[in-house]
């Protein structure tokens, strides 16, 4: 049997250094990768057969209409029982944040569209078409980052000092031309999580941690636990609530909550295996009975009527054809 205590542990440090590891490449790597070879058009496919390996985000981009997942193989959409991805511009899109028109990414480019790697912080308005350097580009890989729907807020955790940011969580009102350190004053975990942000106030943040969730209504400079010390694995905002994942007595939970009043509600989902977890949450602003959920294996489900049923759209990263 496996050791969960120590299972726990690499799940959480993988939350926080995933990227540390593959934003290092040699200067001839980097610069072999961004050579430019010939590359089809820009389109999107249908796409009846996935095979995942990693997920690295899910939301709901206001100026779309499908569920959009973040994969090491580029942007994977889903819309009324059918997938679709890009022809090019398969990005590791990490740090994946949809927002009202469209997305913010961080991650490593494909290689032959010249494109520098690390590619910072990018925006895209045009499902990955084109990408709009808003800060970082060609020096820093963000794994974890966060915003408001408009995009105006961003929140960032840098793994130390660097140029414009300090270590810890950094964020941004001006969409990421200024940086300043959200000091997290009364900020007791021993590690720091997955953040989310109110969708229509950026002031107002949460952070996922192995002892509880913290919760900030000023940009994370002050910070107040509001739930009981237990073990957070995935969180995001549901209007002024949050919906989150939590690891109870061996089993995956998913609860809403009312941070100001602490009123919970247990949400019912499908049976999921100790070590396979919830890894990212989402709902749709503009539906917020249309919810989506990811797991440690590569499983994903959605729900169009608030969490009551779900639908199965990936198991173990796959989706046979038909």
């Amino acid at each position: 049997m496996k050791d969960l205590k120590y299972f726990w542990l690499m799940f959480f440090i993988l939350l926080i250094t995933v990227t540390t590891g593959c934003s290092n490449k040699s200067e001839d790597l980097q610069k072999e990768q961004e050579k430019n070879v010939a590359l089809p058009k820009f389109d999107i496919k249908e796409s009846n057969s996935l095979n995942i390996s990693r997920i690295f985000g899910l939301g709901y981009p206001g100026n779309d209409n499908a569920l959009y997942l973040a994969t090491n193989d580029g942007l994977k959409m889903y819309k009324q029982g059918q997938w679709t991805e890009t022809t090019v511009n398969t990005h590791k899109f990490m740090g994946f944040q949809a927002l009202e028109n469209g997305f913010i990414s961080s991650g490593h480019p494909q290689n032959g569209t010249g494109l520098k790697d690390p590619l910072g912080l990018v925006l895209s308005e045009n499902k990955g078409e084109t990408l709009e350097k808003l800060a970082f580009y060609g020096e820093t890989n963000f794994a974890f980052m966060a915003a408001d729907y408009s995009g105006e807020t961003i929140y960032v955790i840098s793994e130390k000092p660097k140029q414009g940011l300090s270590a810890g969580v950094n964020y941004s009102k001006d969409k990421g031309k200024t940086w300043k350190k959200s000091e997290f004053k009364d900020f007791r975990a021993d590690s720091m999580g997955m953040i989310a942000v109110q969708p229509k106030n950026g002031d107002i943040m949460a952070m996922a941690t192995r002892t509880g969730i913290y919760y900030s209504n000023d940009n994370g400079n002050t910070m107040k636990l509001v739930t009981d010390p237990l073990m957070v694995t995935a969180l995001t905002f549901s209007g002024d609530w949050i919906l989150y994942s939590s690891v109870e007595n061996e089993k995956i939970l998913l609860k809403k909550m009312n941070p100001l009043t602490k009123e919970q509600v247990s949400l019912s989902i499908p049976y999921l295996d100790y070590d396979n977890p919830i890894t990212y949450l989402s709902i749709n602003p503009k539906n917020q009975n249309q919810m989506a959920f990811t797991t440690y294996k590569n499983d994903l489900y959605e729900s169009s009527d608030g969490g009551k049923t779900w639908n199965q759209l990936l198991n173990n990263g796959k989706k046979e054809q038909k």
